[in-house]
């Protein structure tokens, strides 16, 4: 799961931007959060799996989604958030309750107030595996070593890891060049995006 209650880690220091991730999902959301260091490095805060299958109805699961996420929020206070943007489903009823779980989740950062920047699946696994098409195991094992983490995380988890970590990416070399994080992913395609 996550980290210890009052870690050392909790508040982030004036110089560290401290980034969460989420990958929302009607059945499980990943949350995680991770912090880019001054010199450019990145340091694991945070990761959970919010399970929402065994909830009475979808609107419980909704409302378990906005409560996990501002309970990360208040916990760990991130200065930025990143979430993954929804894809096309082939079933319109999935897409739906993606749209609506993404909704809920977007709904916890904004009423924080905590910027939100978003990031096309192919961004994602790109920068952080090097290839937009790669496999879910290849995501668990580039987050794993990116943040020296002793195992994979679950899938959800991870995923929000990458999405923390792609945001991180970009941060990193907008602050170099100057340009905003989300032109450079454009520009690069998401292609083997790497912290300088």
């Amino acid at each position: 799961m996550g980290t210890a209650p009052r870690d050392r880690r909790d508040v982030p220091d004036l110089r560290t931007l401290r980034i969460l991730g989420v990958d929302p999902g009607s059945l499980r959301t990943g949350i995680g959060i991770v912090d880019l260091l001054p010199g450019g490095s990145l340091r694991h805060v945070h990761h959970e799996t919010v399970r929402l299958a065994g909830e009475r109805d979808f609107l419980e699961r909704l409302r378990r989604i906005l409560q996990s996420l501002e309970a990360a929020i208040d916990r760990h206070r991130p200065t930025e958030a990143a979430i993954e943007r929804v894809f096309l489903a082939r079933n319109p009823d999935a897409a739906l309750k993606l749209g609506q779980a993404r909704g809920a989740a977007l709904c916890a950062l904004v009423a924080r107030a905590v910027p939100v920047h978003e990031y096309a699946p192919m961004q994602i696994k790109g920068a952080v595996v090097g290839a937009g098409a790669a496999e879910k195991h290849q995501v668990q094992h580039m987050v794993s070593r990116l943040l020296a983490l002793p195992e994979p995380p679950e899938s959800d988890a991870a995923d929000a890891l990458a999405v923390a970590i792609t945001h991180a990416h970009a941060r990193a070399l907008a602050q170099r060049t100057g340009l905003p994080p989300a032109r450079l992913l454009r520009r690069r395609g998401g292609r083997g995006l790497r912290l300088p």
